[in-house]
């Protein structure tokens, strides 16, 4: 079983920045944020396919979030800024344990989960 750790949360000022990580202990195909709100969904933030270095954002965030990566280290970092109040939830680092040729968006299709690291933007 691949273990995820993320770190790099906390709270930050409307218009700041953070960079959130995320470690696995192992192998994994694709690796890949989400995050979830108070009272909402867990919704696909961006994710990275390994083997091409593809990446895949979710539109609302294009140009706000950028995730990049160490394949080498089997690490992941999505760096924030311009955030804002909307932005608080807790924010979770996901691996796909199986190869894929397109990163996946949904939750379900993901195999290993960190757990989760908070994001607060104070309106």
């Amino acid at each position: 079983q691949v273990q995820l750790v993320e770190s790099g949360g906390g709270l930050v000022q409307a218009g700041g920045s953070l960079r959130l990580s995320c470690a696995a202990s192992g192998r994994t195909y694709a690796m890949t944020w989400f995050r979830q709100a108070p009272g909402k969904e867990r919704e696909f933030v961006a994710g990275i396919l390994w083997s091409t270095l593809k990446t895949a954002y979710a539109d609302s965030l294009k140009g706000r979030f950028t995730i990049s990566g160490d394949n080498t280290r089997n690490t992941v970092y999505l760096q924030m800024n311009s955030l804002q109040p909307e932005d608080t939830a807790v924010y979770y680092c996901a691996g796909k344990r199986y190869s894929v040729a397109v990163v996946p968006q949904r939750s379900e299709e993901y195999e290993y989960w960190g757990q989760g690291t908070q994001v607060t933007v104070p309106s």
